[in-house]
């Protein structure tokens, strides 16, 4: 559902992938790649088009690069796939960034920060407002801040888990959908690619 022509103009013309085009540039043994050969690249080396797809989940740009199927100009014999399909699209950019690694997603940072501040809660009420007969009950609070934080993120990660398996098992489902609507002559899968996004500045 990714468009290599897409994700490889993006990366020619904007610079919000700068650091793909280099590791392209670096690949390739060459500066200014055309269109044709960060397509080729995007197609045979898998790890470069990760770092494409993964940096968009990071920024909540979806890697799915196909609009919903406009149902009202179908057949009533495809109506039906047609629905299915858009609510599998639906379904899978909601759960889109979910397929990040839990450990490079913001809601790790978050905890991270949350759990920083509260440290420095503890030191500053401990050393600054000068209640040490107070510092075990704050240390108390501290490690039991530790513990919901590591609760939590436990909680997160398996939930990460859960819908990266239910993304994995749609994508496939949708993209057999697709190819099926296709060959009954209900759809044309170029007319549905996005050929670019709105959300890049």
């Amino acid at each position: 559902m990714l468009s290599i022509k897409r994700a490889a103009k993006e990366i020619k013309d904007i610079g919000f992938y700068n650091n793909i085009l280099d590791d392209i540039e670096r690949f390739l043994g060459k500066r200014k790649p055309s269109l044709e050969e960060i397509e080729e690249v995007l197609k045979s080396n898998q790890e470069i088009l990760n770092s494409y797809k993964q940096l968009n989940v990071e920024y909540n740009l979806s890697n799915i690069h196909l609009r919903n199927i406009d149902t009202d100009s179908l057949s009533p014999q495809c109506q039906n796939e047609a629905k299915e399909i858009n609510r599998n699209l639906n379904r899978l950019r909601e759960i889109e960034k979910y397929t990040l690694n839990f450990e490079q997603s913001s809601t790790l940072v978050i905890i991270f920060s949350v759990e920083f501040f509260v440290l420095f809660s503890v030191q500053y009420f401990i050393v600054l407002l000068n209640l040490k007969e107070w510092q075990w009950w704050i240390y108390s609070f501290f490690a039991l801040s530790i513990l919901i934080a590591w609760l939590y993120a436990k909680k997160e990660k398996k939930k990460f888990e859960t819908f990266s398996a239910e993304f994995k098992e749609l994508y496939d489902k949708t993209l057999d959908l697709i190819d099926k609507a296709e060959k009954k002559g209900c759809i044309k899968k170029e007319d549905l690619i996005i050929e670019q996004s709105d959300e890049h500045v």
